[in-house]
Protein backbone atom coordinates (compact mmCIF):
# COMPACT_ATOMS: atom_id res chain seq x y z
CA UNK A 1 0.00 0.00 0.00
CA UNK A 2 1.36 3.46 -0.84
CA UNK A 3 2.00 6.19 1.71
CA UNK A 4 -0.81 8.69 2.15
CA UNK A 5 0.27 12.23 1.24
CA UNK A 6 -1.45 15.51 2.07
CA UNK A 7 -1.04 17.81 -0.91
CA UNK A 8 -2.63 21.26 -1.11
CA UNK A 9 -2.94 22.69 -4.61
CA UNK A 10 -3.43 26.33 -5.49
CA UNK A 11 -5.28 26.16 -8.80
CA UNK A 12 -5.20 29.95 -9.22
CA UNK A 13 -1.39 30.01 -9.00
CA UNK A 14 0.76 30.52 -12.12
CA UNK A 15 2.98 27.67 -10.82
CA UNK A 16 2.17 24.55 -12.91
CA UNK A 17 0.16 21.93 -11.02
CA UNK A 18 2.70 19.15 -11.72
CA UNK A 19 5.41 21.33 -10.14
CA UNK A 20 3.26 22.04 -7.07
CA UNK A 21 2.74 18.29 -6.61
CA UNK A 22 6.45 17.54 -7.12
CA UNK A 23 7.59 20.24 -4.67
CA UNK A 24 5.23 19.00 -1.96
CA UNK A 25 6.38 15.40 -2.37
CA UNK A 26 10.03 16.61 -2.26
CA UNK A 27 9.27 18.60 0.91
CA UNK A 28 7.69 15.51 2.54
CA UNK A 29 10.92 13.60 1.73
CA UNK A 30 13.05 16.42 3.19
CA UNK A 31 10.93 16.50 6.38
CA UNK A 32 11.22 12.75 6.77
CA UNK A 33 7.44 12.14 6.38
CA UNK A 34 8.41 9.96 3.41
CA UNK A 35 11.41 7.87 4.42
CA UNK A 36 13.70 6.03 1.95
CA UNK A 37 11.89 2.92 0.73
CA UNK A 38 8.35 4.35 1.19
CA UNK A 39 6.00 3.65 -1.70
CA UNK A 40 3.75 6.25 -3.26
CA UNK A 41 0.17 5.58 -4.27
CA UNK A 42 0.05 4.60 -7.92
CA UNK A 43 -0.50 7.38 -10.45
CA UNK A 44 -4.19 6.57 -11.05
CA UNK A 45 -5.00 6.68 -7.31
CA UNK A 46 -3.01 9.87 -6.80
CA UNK A 47 -4.63 11.54 -9.80
CA UNK A 48 -8.13 10.57 -8.60
CA UNK A 49 -7.48 11.73 -5.04
CA UNK A 50 -6.13 15.12 -6.15
CA UNK A 51 -8.61 15.60 -8.98
CA UNK A 52 -5.78 15.88 -11.51
CA UNK A 53 -5.13 14.21 -14.83
CA UNK A 54 -2.83 11.21 -14.96
CA UNK A 55 -0.36 12.99 -17.32
CA UNK A 56 0.00 15.78 -14.70
CA UNK A 57 0.81 13.26 -11.95
CA UNK A 58 3.11 11.35 -14.29
CA UNK A 59 4.99 14.59 -15.07
CA UNK A 60 5.37 15.35 -11.32
CA UNK A 61 6.72 11.87 -10.60
CA UNK A 62 9.04 11.93 -13.63
CA UNK A 63 10.44 15.27 -12.43
CA UNK A 64 11.29 13.67 -9.04
CA UNK A 65 12.71 10.56 -10.72
CA UNK A 66 14.98 12.84 -12.80
CA UNK A 67 16.07 14.63 -9.61
CA UNK A 68 16.98 11.26 -8.06
CA UNK A 69 14.41 11.43 -5.22
CA UNK A 70 12.09 8.71 -6.54
CA UNK A 71 12.67 5.50 -8.46
CA UNK A 72 10.21 3.36 -10.41
CA UNK A 73 10.60 -0.38 -9.76
CA UNK A 74 8.79 -2.98 -11.84
CA UNK A 75 6.31 -4.89 -9.69
CA UNK A 76 6.86 -2.57 -6.72
CA UNK A 77 5.76 0.86 -7.93
CA UNK A 78 7.28 4.25 -7.20
CA UNK A 79 9.55 4.44 -4.15
CA UNK A 80 11.48 7.13 -2.33
CA UNK A 81 15.16 6.54 -3.06
CA UNK A 82 16.93 8.68 -0.56
CA UNK A 83 16.75 11.97 1.26
CA UNK A 84 19.74 13.95 -0.07
CA UNK A 85 22.69 14.23 2.25
CA UNK A 86 23.15 17.96 2.80
CA UNK A 87 26.55 18.91 4.08
CA UNK A 88 27.53 22.21 5.59
CA UNK A 89 31.07 23.21 4.68
CA UNK A 90 33.16 22.84 7.80
CA UNK A 91 36.40 21.01 8.60
CA UNK A 92 34.56 17.78 9.33
CA UNK A 93 34.73 14.39 7.72
CA UNK A 94 31.87 12.98 5.68
CA UNK A 95 31.69 10.16 8.26
CA UNK A 96 31.06 12.63 11.12
CA UNK A 97 28.47 14.53 9.05
CA UNK A 98 26.57 11.36 8.16
CA UNK A 99 26.58 10.11 11.74
CA UNK A 100 25.27 13.50 12.97
CA UNK A 101 22.49 13.34 10.36
CA UNK A 102 21.50 9.81 11.48
CA UNK A 103 22.46 8.38 8.08
CA UNK A 104 24.27 5.22 9.32
CA UNK A 105 27.64 5.68 7.59
CA UNK A 106 29.39 2.59 6.29
CA UNK A 107 32.80 2.21 4.67
CA UNK A 108 34.46 -0.33 2.40
CA UNK A 109 38.25 0.02 2.15
CA UNK A 110 39.38 -0.79 -1.40
CA UNK A 111 43.05 0.10 -0.96
CA UNK A 112 45.38 1.00 1.92
CA UNK A 113 49.02 0.85 0.85
CA UNK A 114 52.32 2.73 0.90
CA UNK A 115 53.25 4.21 -2.47
CA UNK A 116 55.81 6.60 -3.94
CA UNK A 117 54.43 10.14 -4.15
CA UNK A 118 53.81 11.37 -7.70
CA UNK A 119 55.05 14.87 -8.58
CA UNK A 120 51.55 16.27 -7.98
CA UNK A 121 50.98 14.56 -4.60
CA UNK A 122 54.54 15.36 -3.49
CA UNK A 123 54.01 19.07 -4.25
CA UNK A 124 50.72 19.13 -2.32
CA UNK A 125 52.11 17.29 0.73
CA UNK A 126 55.40 19.22 0.66
CA UNK A 127 57.68 16.16 0.28
CA UNK A 128 60.22 15.21 -2.42
CA UNK A 129 58.76 13.21 -5.38
CA UNK A 130 59.01 9.46 -4.79
CA UNK A 131 58.76 9.83 -0.99
CA UNK A 132 56.70 7.04 0.53
CA UNK A 133 53.17 8.17 1.36
CA UNK A 134 50.06 6.25 2.36
CA UNK A 135 47.38 5.86 -0.34
CA UNK A 136 43.83 5.15 0.73
CA UNK A 137 40.75 4.42 -1.37
CA UNK A 138 37.29 3.88 0.17
CA UNK A 139 33.63 3.70 -0.79
CA UNK A 140 31.43 5.54 1.73
CA UNK A 141 27.84 4.37 2.21
CA UNK A 142 24.88 6.19 3.76
CA UNK A 143 21.88 4.16 4.91
CA UNK A 144 23.20 1.21 2.89
CA UNK A 145 23.56 3.14 -0.41
CA UNK A 146 26.94 4.02 -1.95
CA UNK A 147 27.40 7.79 -1.69
CA UNK A 148 31.03 8.66 -2.40
CA UNK A 149 34.33 7.32 -3.65
CA UNK A 150 37.14 8.71 -1.49
CA UNK A 151 40.86 8.85 -2.40
CA UNK A 152 43.36 10.11 0.19
CA UNK A 153 47.12 10.47 0.41
CA UNK A 154 48.81 10.98 3.79
CA UNK A 155 52.42 11.52 4.85
CA UNK A 156 53.96 8.36 6.31
CA UNK A 157 54.14 8.01 10.09
CA UNK A 158 51.04 9.97 11.16
CA UNK A 159 49.79 7.06 13.20
CA UNK A 160 48.59 3.50 12.80
CA UNK A 161 45.77 3.21 10.26
CA UNK A 162 44.24 -0.19 9.59
CA UNK A 163 41.50 -1.16 7.16
CA UNK A 164 39.41 -2.41 10.11
CA UNK A 165 39.72 0.92 11.97
CA UNK A 166 38.82 2.83 8.77
CA UNK A 167 35.70 0.69 8.30
CA UNK A 168 34.56 1.51 11.84
CA UNK A 169 35.56 5.17 12.22
CA UNK A 170 36.14 8.25 10.08
CA UNK A 171 39.64 9.21 8.90
CA UNK A 172 39.62 12.56 10.73
CA UNK A 173 38.57 10.90 13.98
CA UNK A 174 41.46 8.42 13.66
CA UNK A 175 43.94 11.20 12.87
CA UNK A 176 42.75 13.26 15.86
CA UNK A 177 43.08 10.26 18.18
CA UNK A 178 46.66 9.80 16.85
CA UNK A 179 47.41 13.37 18.01
CA UNK A 180 47.14 15.16 14.64
CA UNK A 181 45.77 18.68 15.23
CA UNK A 182 44.00 19.69 12.01
CA UNK A 183 43.44 23.42 11.73
CA UNK A 184 42.61 24.51 8.21
CA UNK A 185 41.88 23.07 4.77
CA UNK A 186 41.82 24.35 1.19
CA UNK A 187 38.95 22.83 -0.73
CA UNK A 188 37.93 22.98 -4.39
CA UNK A 189 34.55 21.74 -5.58
CA UNK A 190 33.65 20.86 -9.15
CA UNK A 191 31.59 18.45 -11.21
CA UNK A 192 32.08 15.92 -13.99
CA UNK A 193 30.63 12.75 -15.47
CA UNK A 194 31.26 9.37 -13.83
CA UNK A 195 33.80 7.07 -15.46
CA UNK A 196 32.66 3.46 -16.04
CA UNK A 197 34.66 2.29 -12.99
CA UNK A 198 33.21 5.03 -10.75
CA UNK A 199 29.67 4.33 -12.00
CA UNK A 200 30.09 0.64 -11.13
CA UNK A 201 31.38 1.33 -7.61
CA UNK A 202 28.70 3.96 -6.91
CA UNK A 203 25.81 2.04 -8.46
CA UNK A 204 25.20 4.87 -10.96
CA UNK A 205 24.74 4.85 -14.71
CA UNK A 206 27.82 5.54 -16.82
CA UNK A 207 28.28 9.29 -17.30
CA UNK A 208 26.05 10.21 -14.32
CA UNK A 209 26.86 13.61 -12.78
CA UNK A 210 29.30 13.54 -9.88
CA UNK A 211 30.41 16.30 -7.54
CA UNK A 212 34.17 16.44 -7.11
CA UNK A 213 35.96 17.69 -4.04
CA UNK A 214 39.72 18.16 -3.74
CA UNK A 215 40.87 19.06 -0.24
CA UNK A 216 44.25 19.51 1.47
CA UNK A 217 44.23 19.68 5.26
CA UNK A 218 46.97 21.32 7.33
CA UNK A 219 47.84 20.96 11.01
CA UNK A 220 48.51 23.77 13.49
CA UNK A 221 52.17 23.87 12.34
CA UNK A 222 51.10 24.48 8.74
CA UNK A 223 52.11 21.00 7.57
CA UNK A 224 49.92 19.15 5.07
CA UNK A 225 48.56 16.10 6.88
CA UNK A 226 46.06 14.81 4.34
CA UNK A 227 45.14 15.31 0.68
CA UNK A 228 41.82 14.01 -0.62
CA UNK A 229 40.30 13.76 -4.08
CA UNK A 230 36.71 12.56 -3.75
CA UNK A 231 33.64 12.09 -5.95
CA UNK A 232 30.04 12.17 -4.69
CA UNK A 233 26.79 11.11 -6.36
CA UNK A 234 25.08 14.38 -7.29
CA UNK A 235 21.69 12.64 -6.98
CA UNK A 236 22.34 11.97 -3.27
CA UNK A 237 24.57 14.77 -2.09
CA UNK A 238 24.69 18.54 -1.96
CA UNK A 239 26.78 21.16 -0.18
CA UNK A 240 25.27 23.96 1.83
CA UNK A 241 27.25 27.16 2.40
CA UNK A 242 26.33 30.10 4.61
CA UNK A 243 27.54 33.41 3.17
CA UNK A 244 28.29 36.29 5.52
CA UNK A 245 28.85 39.88 4.45
CA UNK A 246 31.96 41.33 6.06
Amino acid sequence: MGTRLDIDLDRSSPVPLYFQVAEQIAEAIRRGDLVPGSRLDNEILLADRLGLSRPTIRQAIQYLVDKGLLVRKRGVGTQVVHGQVKRTVELTSLYDDLRRAGQEPGTKVLCLEPTGASDEIAAVLGVPPGTEVLRLERVRYAAGEPLALLHNWLPAGLGPLSAQALEERGLYELLRSAGVRMRVANQRIGARAATPAEARLLDERRGAPLLTMVRTTYDDQGRAVEHGSHVYRASHYSLEVTLIER
